[in-house]
């Protein structure tokens, strides 16, 4: 009889293992997009998400238009010179192109010295901090576990290795994981 509830119990957890994720991950996404769709209230789901996605591809058309685009750039000027917006916009503008941009941020993974037998993974966002007067630093961001946040450290130069043999992605989802996530390719 214990063997059959050893067994049942077993075969429980590794439901769980298993439907929870997809569970989570479905209520999400089904989450984002009814949130998308309900921005612009209209009664046909799913067209308010192909309406925004057409007018931001829109957007983006006409900001690489080469008529358009001075008008654009005055636009961000003006946004520049309201205090309060600028902190925001400039910051959310950074964030988005760090990871859309032309100028990808995350994606030199780094490993980072930080004491004897401790080292921390990270990523290169400014390679040059001259302008600091800080020609031997380098700002590395560290990404929390569980979490979509992280740190920015100002890292001496020689405690920085630059990780070649990972991908970008692999290493954000380890260290957002907690070191769950296998990294097979990892020496």
């Amino acid at each position: 009889m214990s063997f059959t509830y050893k067994r049942f119990i077993t075969y429980f957890f590794r439901g769980i293992l298993f439907v929870i994720p997809l569970a989570l991950t479905i209520y999400i996404i089904i989450l984002t997009i009814n949130f998308l769709d309900g921005i612009i209230p209209i009664s046909v789901p799913g067209l308010g998400i192909l309406i925004m996605l057409g007018f931001i591809t829109f957007v983006g058309y006409l900001a690489g238009l080469f008529i358009t685009k001075p008008l654009f750039e005055i636009f961000e000027k003006w946004i520049f010179k309201i205090p309060l917006i600028n902190i925001v916009y400039t910051s959310i503008k950074d964030l988005m192109s760090a990871f859309v941009g032309d100028k990808k941020k995350f994606n030199i993974p780094v490993i980072v010295k930080l004491s004897e037998g401790m080292s921390r993974l990270g990523f290169i966002t400014q390679d040059d901090l001259s302008i600091l007067e800080e020609e031997n630093l380098v700002a590395i961001y560290f990404p929390h576990s569980y979490n979509f946040s992280g740190n920015l450290y100002l890292v001496p130069r020689h405690n920085v290795r630059i990780l070649n043999n990972v991908k970008s992605s692999d290493i954000m989802k380890f260290i957002v994981s907690g070191g769950v996530s296998n990294l097979s390719e990892l020496n």
